[in-house]
């Protein structure tokens, strides 16, 4: 980090992750590294057996993705669920080049499979630097298409759809949500962005604060921009829908919760965005996690903020969709 530009502290309880990780060596991110990246952290089957033990079944549905190429959805829900309910539709972090569209899938049972028994809805989008922009947003938003067009065959309500992301899957849902807006497509009723990768400028303070230091920091995420955008990066050649932090309108757009970490990459970004649709007259609710770097309720789960971070969640998605259905 530039000893010129000083940053806020880390929570102590969460800083001693990252003295672990600092201890394992500097990291620099490469293409060859990817692949690997890439993985799930166990096996499907294994992953089913999870699900199952918690009463939940997967099922995967190939759909068409930008310019008709099949993509690839996975459905979970509660085994023996009936009747149209709301659905969260998914779309997974890292950095646009990164992650697994199964990664997250058996994390969601306490507060929203569990309290509110929606159908989740998780999309395999394509991948940077194979597949750059608009690749990853355009499947993202063709599959949120297929889904509200086949809500009778998925059992969902199609005017309750909550589109939901982390990371680079919180811009993703971000541009999602601007393209079905523009091109009227279908309705959302809500989209949750937790820590949303969303300008690929690198001109904020937090991006010079988050320089060789956290998880996530400025090295990586230029990384990630570079991987998808090419030598657009920064220029003036690079649609909202890419950046949403680029859109000068956020008007028209779903209710919103967003959040970040004070001491993460991403902070400026987020607030400037919650800022933009308090200014579009949009129904945003912003926290910013003192203390805390990217992904902080995901590393560290049980630390004191992470606990408060992830009920101050399930609070705002019990008032969005009511009391639990069970």
């Amino acid at each position: 980090m530039s000893d010129l530009m000083p940053r806020p502290p880390f929570n102590p309880e969460l800083s001693t992750f990252l003295t672990a990780l600092e201890a394992r060596g500097p990291f620099t991110l490469t293409t060859e590294m990817l692949p690997h990246m890439r993985g799930l952290d166990t096996t499907e089957e294994a992953l089913d057996e999870r699900l199952r033990l918690r009463g939940y079944e997967r099922r995967t549905i190939t759909v068409p993705g930008h310019l008709g190429d099949p993509i690839t959805l996975a459905v979970i829900q509660r085994i023996g669920r009936a009747g149209a309910t709301s659905a969260v539709y998914s779309i997974h972090g890292g950095g646009m080049m990164f992650g697994h569209y199964l990664g997250n899938l058996d994390s969601y049972d306490d507060w929203l499979l569990n309290d509110h028994d929606v159908v989740l809805i998780t999309v395999d989008y394509r991948l940077a630097p194979e597949y750059p922009d608009p690749y990853p947003v355009e499947d993202c938003y063709a599959g949120l298409v297929w889904v509200h067009a086949h809500a009778e065959q998925l059992d969902i309500d199609p005017n309750r759809i909550v589109i939901a992301g982390q990371s680079a899957g919180a811009g993703l849902a971000a541009g999602t949500a601007l393209l079905a807006r523009d091109r009227s497509g279908p309705s959302i009723l809500a989209q949750i962005l937790v820590s949303p990768m969303l300008d690929d400028r690198d001109s904020t303070v937090s991006t010079r604060q988050i320089d060789g230091v956290g998880v996530a920091d400025r090295q990586m995420t230029r990384f990630g921009w570079d991987a998808y955008l090419g030598s657009r990066r920064a220029g003036e050649d690079v649609s909202v829908y890419a950046a949403p932090a680029r859109a000068t309108d956020l008007s028209g757009l779903p209710r919103t919760y967003i959040d970040c970490g004070s001491a993460e990459v991403f902070r400026d970004e987020t607030v400037a965005y919650a800022s933009g649709l308090w200014a579009a007259g949009g129904d945003a609710e912003l926290h910013v996690w003192p203390g805390a770097f990217h992904g902080f309720t995901s590393m560290m789960p049980t630390a004191r903020i992470s606990v408060t971070a992830t009920a101050a969640l399930a609070d705002w998605t019990r008032r969005l969709l009511g009391a639990g259905a069970r």
